[in-house]
């Protein structure tokens, strides 16, 4: 019976070593889409991929909705008991984690300083915070004009120069306007803040301090800035009044309604397979300066979490960031390369020299300034994002609605400083 018992035993072990092990550390990561397309499957391929090098964790990536919807559910998933380890949330949701101690800094999952400091500084800007790392960038972007080459040329304009100045928006974008198609269009809802901020900053103002704790939609540039945007419908008829939606924009483009726009360079990769015209894709332009927010979301890995599936999250963020997915990330998507080395691969060579568009984004960094972020981030852009619908479809003025933002903002930041 022994030796009966010892045959079993071994045959047992045989099997269970045959057997693929495990996974010995489950994650759980939300992540959002805010552009539309195919994101999904290039997330679950890169997550497919890394299970297969690290067999021994299991990665539940869940697709959550928009930035604000994976906020809501992350933070609910938290308070319900079944917390994800980590989330891809916006880069502007660093102060409220932080505020509210959901966050690990990432100086406390790792001593590696070079592998901290090897992602574009203009993207570090909204996870670095009183000299901590909270957020690393994965999905991000700036504000990048894409232009039809063909109508252009109809216009009688060089497709090979779109506007670089407020004035040459106004007076190519007159050239442009026909009964069938805009000149330009700017997205207005979604994440309005965006583009005003862009707006504010090529009109030499910012709308916040870099400390989280004052805004400025008050002062009187930042005024102009939101007259200026208003005019391109109400005053030189180069845009559509009331308001131009985000989610159907890109499509708008396509079908040739608009023959500018701006948007998100996570679209990118969209727009090339699917225009049926040649296009471009432009820096932003200038009035004082040059300049864009930078966008998207950054890695955060959450307090509530055990020491093996800290690690295990550490190392997914690290092979989902590194130079080589991050290649394959920016070509698949349009979103940049989120390091100076993503770009130094030979695959990402390769596509920039076929395709320069993908290099817009990436450039523009060099004018670029933090996305929009303050303490009570949420509610305090829900007041400038007001502001700007009311505006637009004309409901109040420029001065009276950034006048009211501005005196919320200031009831909010208080506590704060």
């Amino acid at each position: 019976m022994k030796h009966l018992k010892g045959i079993g035993l071994s045959v047992v072990m045989s099997a269970g070593m045959a057997l693929p092990a495990a996974a010995e550390t489950e994650l759980t990561m939300y992540y959002p889409i805010a552009v539309g397309g195919a994101l999904t499957q290039v997330v679950d391929s890169i997550v497919a991929d890394f299970e297969a090098e690290n067999p021994d964790i299991k990665v539940n990536a869940v697709y959550s909705g928009n930035y604000d919807d994976t906020r809501v559910r992350a933070l609910s998933a938290l308070n319900s008991g079944d917390p994800a380890q980590l989330a891809v949330m916006f880069s502007i949701d660093a102060y409220d984690l932080i505020e509210q101690d959901l966050i690990l800094p990432f100086e406390a999952l790792t001593d590696d300083a070079d592998w901290l400091n090897s992602f574009y500084p203009a993207l570090m800007a909204n996870g670095r915070i009183e000299g901590q790392t909270w957020g690393i960038p994965f999905q991000r972007s700036t504000i990048v004009a894409y232009y039809n080459k063909e109508q252009f040329a109809a216009a009688g304009l060089d497709p090979e120069a779109p506007p670089t100045t407020w004035d040459e928006i106004i007076s190519m974008g007159k050239a442009l306007t026909n009964d069938d198609t805009y000149g330009l269009m700017i997205p207005s809802t979604g994440y309005p803040y965006w583009m005003f901020q862009a707006l504010a900053i090529q009109n030499g103002k910012e709308v916040m301090s870099n400390d989280g704790l004052t805004t400025y939609f008050d002062d009187e540039t930042v005024v102009e800035t939101l007259e200026f945007w208003k005019s391109l419908s109400a005053e030189h008829g180069i845009m559509p009044t009331g308001t131009v939606e985000w989610g159907t924009l890109r499509q708008a483009f396509l079908e040739g309604q608009t023959a500018m726009m701006w948007h998100s360079t996570g679209n990118l990769r969209a727009v090339k397979d699917n225009a049926s015209f040649d296009f471009g894709v432009a820096e932003l332009p200038a009035n004082v300066r040059k300049g864009s927010p930078t966008g998207g979301g950054n890695f955060y890995v959450f307090k509530d979490t055990t020491d093996e599936e800290r690690a295990a999250a550490l190392k997914l963020i690290e092979f989902m960031t590194s130079p080589e997915q991050a290649a394959a990330w920016s070509i698949a998507t349009g979103y940049m390369g989120v390091s100076p080395a993503a770009y130094e691969t030979d695959a990402l060579k390769e596509y920039t020299a076929a395709f320069p568009p993908a290099l817009v984004a990436r450039n523009q960094l060099q004018n670029a300034v933090a996305e929009f972020s303050t303490f009570e981030t949420a509610r305090v852009r829900d007041g400038l994002n007001n502001a700007i619908q009311a505006a637009l479809t004309d409901s109040k003025s420029a001065e009276d609605a950034l006048g009211e933002a501005q005196a919320a903002a200031e009831r909010l930041l208080k506590a704060y400083r």
